[in-house]
């Protein structure tokens, strides 16, 4: 068996959004490193669109080398917007021309997945809070200027209301879209909400993070929660999604192991 021959399956490229934060590509990396532990002997490596080594290109072209006959591309994000359906598919698209022995399969990215909210709630627990009529919680993203992506934020906030009890959820973005997290945390403190938190649905710390920690903090939320990270439920979702893509019908994309 070639050092890319694998038991488990062909290998797995996460590719991630990547940052100049350094707190970004560790928690990444711890994120995908809980995936190995969860499935051994498949080979799982970490590409990024931005800022971090490898970029996909880069690590396509390591599987290739080293004798990869498949490979499956998973979009570490949170919602399908621009870089899933167009960055990405892009860099396959070169990848498949370059080296066309190599069958690439691509991924759905990580959300909407209904395990995603519950690692909101894990880390909304870890920080003190759990749902209450008295409590009001809003679900801060980093935003997209891609509407549907920004309408699965939606979705999220609506599906966490249902589980409650919360007061009311309500959906913030920390760009391209409204309400930012601060103002979404001002409107709840001027109607009322006795207590108001803020879940980050982020998948890694860093300028975003940062950001819709100090908007909300400022306008009067009581408890902001940490990005999802390495939660047990996104690693989970990690391999879902790579399992998904080995038994898509093939003019999908699927790859074979």
């Amino acid at each position: 068996m070639s050092a890319a021959g694998h038991a488990q399956g062909p290998p797995l490229v996460a590719v991630a959004h990547g940052s100049r934060d350094a707190r970004s590509s560790r928690a990444v990396e711890a994120l995908f490193a809980r995936v190995r532990r969860l499935r051994p002997g498949l080979d799982v490596r970490v590409a990024y669109l931005d800022h971090v080594a490898p970029d996909p290109r880069a690590a396509v072209a390591s599987l290739a080398a080293e004798g990869a006959g498949a490979a499956v591309v998973l979009p570490a994000l949170l919602t399908a917007a621009y870089h899933s359906k167009v960055d990405l598919p892009r860099e396959l698209a070169a990848a498949r021309a370059a080296w066309p022995w190599l069958r690439l399969g691509y991924a759905a990215t990580l959300g909407p997945h209904p395990l995603l909210l519950e690692a909101v709630e894990r880390r909304l627990a870890e920080a003190g809070v759990t749902a209450a009529p008295d409590t009001a919680l809003v679900l801060a993203s980093a935003g997209s200027s891609d509407a549907t992506a920004n309408a699965v934020i939606t979705r999220a906030a609506q599906t966490l209301a249902e589980r409650g009890p919360w007061l009311r959820v309500v959906a913030a973005h920390a760009s391209a879209a409204s309400p930012t997290p601060g103002e979404a945390v001002a409107r709840l403190r001027a109607q009322g909400a006795p207590r108001i938190v803020v879940a980050t649905y982020l998948l890694a710390p860093g300028y975003f993070g940062d950001l819709v920690a100090e908007q909300s903090l400022a306008a009067g939320a009581d408890t902001v929660s940490a990005a999802l990270g390495d939660a047990p439920e996104v690693a989970r979702v990690a391999l879902h999604r790579y399992d998904e893509a080995l038994h898509r019908v093939p003019d999908e994309g699927a790859v074979v192991p």
